[in-house]
């Protein structure tokens, strides 16, 4: 019978060791086959841009262009007097194919002006005698060069040489649209409901409808951003100084936690409790003084979606939300700050030392600019790769003729040298006419694919840039702590060292942490895409099924997000490979969970509060000026379509200032931590074994050194 201890589930303490000194200089590659993967992925990511952009032509998604690609109304081309773009069969643009490929699956010419009558091309083709000016308005809007030479009705259908009835329209961005109409409640066309066709058929006014929103769904996208474009001409100067103003804010909040760290701390919990009752008082004021008032009661399922924001504000159901909402905040805040008030104090004492690491370590506060740029940089490739994939499809143009008496039916053709070609010396009959928008080499076969691959290698780069940044500070912060005489132990170029051994030695480490991230993140992806088209559906037993898949993927997610993080900062440290890392990380957060929760959370939170006090000043400074109720700005407030999205923007940027300097208090706080566990377990104060922390930390943990 064993008489030993029993393993720690967990691993085993970190052992006492003379000549560890912080971040492990002499370390080696790691991970080289994920690093491999990765520079041939990017590769392969380049080489889809390349390709994307000799394919794509991103004016498709403005301008109108016919089925062979030539844009209507250009200087100089066959369509120089023919601005307008006309579709021969609008009721096929209600099809979803038109936001995977920008592009109504119909044949489209454009057209000098648009259809103002309804007409058949059957009876216009039986009455070309009597009424010639009748029949050669039609042939306007038949296929560049069609003429009338002898075919019967039905050939020239089949062929696609003219649209089977006319509408009548009018041009709306260039696009020949149906002229409806709206009479007590119904949808109509010409004071009509109904067009009766020659083959007994019957087009009704809601199906042209239906069509119009599908060829229209761009085009009301591009109204609305010419309102926002308008909107941010007018305000991106006011935007602009309210992320300085939160700039010089987070500055100062930031040098202010270097000297008064306990003040700024309880300042920042009580202005924001004080924010919040305030918020909950106003909205309380809003909602009364709305009783009684005509419209007031109306609620906002029954209001619907509005693009003025200022009207839901009429409503009394919108502050009585507001007013529920931060109750709820504020309650939660509260109880989180009795239950945890104990634990505050060593969290400050976190929070200073992060400071003064920061404060010797100047640089840290420039580097999330590197970062930042990095990730405006994967996120226009993304983006630019993204427009030209979805705009290289190409009209498609088919043999058309009897399969009996020809052989080349269905096979590829180019209309612009079909008539002098063997195939219609050999097939006489044969027409080449417009089939679809796609194309058939491999690599428009393939265009659903490489959009995915740019998807995934965005979600990819994206993290990868993110524990790039992770990794630097986590070098740099470590080497601070491990400097037992602080600022002389630490190299000169803490920052730069740190990122220069990530680049060398542990790209493959970075490149294996994200790619399990990314994988989780296309899931998640793919999983709202089936959501979605689920949606209408009746199955109750599926929504239940995907709902916790969508939740377990999240949970999966953040928490891989949380273990990556400590992963890196043991990467940062050891120079061990990601899983070696990520092991040693968790047992060593396992071993001491209860410092985790009730030490290390807690000082997430009270910066998370800093962060929300800088966001919400700002944010209720840009409400005031953006909705004219500063008196003294009243003559220079811009007047705006849509005043929320500016100040959305201010919001979001004033965030992204705070957050910017913010993480790198949190990557600090989280390193220093991860350090003062291990300096816990490898020390015990005594002159062989010296605690590495400082002499505050140690004074409030009631620790000392001998």
């Amino acid at each position: 019978m064993s008489t030993g201890e029993e393993p720690s589930p967990h691993g085993e303490p970190k052992k006492f060791d003379p000549t560890f000194k912080g971040p492990i200089k002499n370390r080696s590659c790691t991970d080289v086959i994920c690093c491999l993967i990765f520079i041939v992925s990017i590769i392969g990511y380049i080489i889809v841009g390349i390709v994307a952009w000799t394919n794509g032509d991103p004016r498709k998604v403005i301008y109108a262009t016919d089925s062979r690609g030539e844009f209507c109304g250009q200087i100089g081309s066959t369509n120089e007097h023919k601005p307008f773009l006309f579709y021969f069969n609008i009721l096929k643009c209600a099809s979803p194919l038109l936001l995977l490929k920008l592009q109504c699956p119909t044949t489209q010419i454009c057209v000098q002006k648009c259809p103002d009558s309804f007409e058949s091309f059957i009876t216009s083709y039986q009455l070309r005698r009597v009424k010639p000016n009748k029949w050669k308005n039609y042939i306007k809007f038949c296929r560049p060069g069609f003429t009338d030479s002898g075919k019967s009705p039905a050939e020239i259908l089949r062929d696609q040489d003219c649209p089977t009835f006319l509408t009548p329209s009018k041009p709306f961005t260039r696009r020949c649209f149906p002229n409806l109409e709206t009479s007590k409640g119904v949808i109509m066309v010409n004071n009509r409901t109904n067009f009766n066709l020659d083959d007994g058929g019957i087009v009704n006014a809601t199906q042209l409808m239906e069509g119009a929103k599908g060829a229209n769904l761009v085009l009301e996208a591009r109204e609305v951003a010419m309102k926002v474009f308008e909107d941010y001409t007018k305000s991106w100067y006011w935007i602009l100084i309210g992320m300085v103003i939160a700039l010089v804010i987070s500055l100062i909040f930031v040098v202010l936690l270097r000297y008064i760290a306990t003040v700024m701390v309880w300042l920042s919990i009580l202005l924001v409790i004080a924010a919040l009752g305030y918020g909950i008082f106003h909205c309380y004021m809003e909602y009364a003084s709305l009783k009684g008032i005509q419209g007031s009661d109306v609620t906002i399922k029954d209001l619907g979606v509005q693009t003025d924001l200022r009207v839901y504000l009429h409503l009394r159901q919108t502050w009585l939300a507001f007013m529920i909402i931060l109750i709820i905040v504020e309650i939660i805040i509260i109880i989180i700050l009795i239950f945890l008030r104990k634990r505050i104090a060593i969290a400050i004492a976190l929070i200073k030392e992060a400071s003064r690491a920061i404060g010797y370590i100047m640089s840290s506060l420039l580097f999330p600019l590197i970062t930042f740029i990095l990730l405006l940089f994967c996120i226009a490739y993304w983006a630019i790769t993204a427009v030209y994939l979805s705009t290289s499809s190409k009209a498609v143009y088919k043999v058309f003729d009897n399969e009996t008496t020809c052989n080349y039916t269905a096979m590829n053709c180019d209309p612009g040298t079909f008539s002098d070609s063997l195939i219609k010396k050999q097939c006489p009959e044969a027409q080449c006419s417009f089939a679809f928008y796609g194309g058939d080499s491999y690599y428009h076969r393939y265009l659903t694919l490489f959009q995915f691959y740019n998807l995934f290698l965005f979600f990819w780069l994206i993290n990868f840039v993110i524990a790039l940044g992770e990794v630097t500070l986590a070098g740099a912060f470590a080497s601070y702590y491990w400097a037992f005489n602080k600022p002389a132990d630490m190299p000169a170029f803490p920052v730069m060292s740190s990122m220069g051994r990530a680049l060398r030695y542990h790209v493959g480490s970075l490149a294996f942490g994200s790619l399990i991230l990314a994988i989780v993140q296309i899931i998640r992806v793919v999983l709202e895409y089936v959501d979605q088209k689920v949606k209408g559906a009746q199955n109750k037993v599926a929504k239940f099924v995907l709902g916790c898949l969508k939740c377990c993927f999240w949970c999966l997610e953040k928490f891989l997000k949380f273990l990556n993080r400590n992963a890196y900062i043991m990467i940062a440290i050891y120079g061990n490979n990601f899983c070696t890392s990520a092991k040693n990380a968790f047992f060593l957060l396992m071993r001491n969970i209860i410092r985790v929760v009730v030490l290390d959370k807690v000082t997430d939170f009270l910066l998370f509060l800093g962060k929300l006090l800088i966001v919400g000043g700002v944010g209720i400074l840009g409400f005031f000026f953006f909705t004219n109720r500063i008196k003294i700005m009243e003559d220079r407030t811009p007047t705006l379509n849509y005043y929320w999205l500016p100040l959305l923007t201010l919001i979001v940027g004033s965030y992204l200032v705070a957050h910017g300097f913010f993480s790198v208090y949190a990557m600090c706080v989280d390193t220093l931590f991860l350090c003062f566990l291990e300096d816990l377990e490898r020390n015990d104060g005594s002159n062989e074994k010296p605690y590495f922390m400082p002499k505050k930390l140690l004074k409030v943990l009631k620790k000392k050194n001998a």
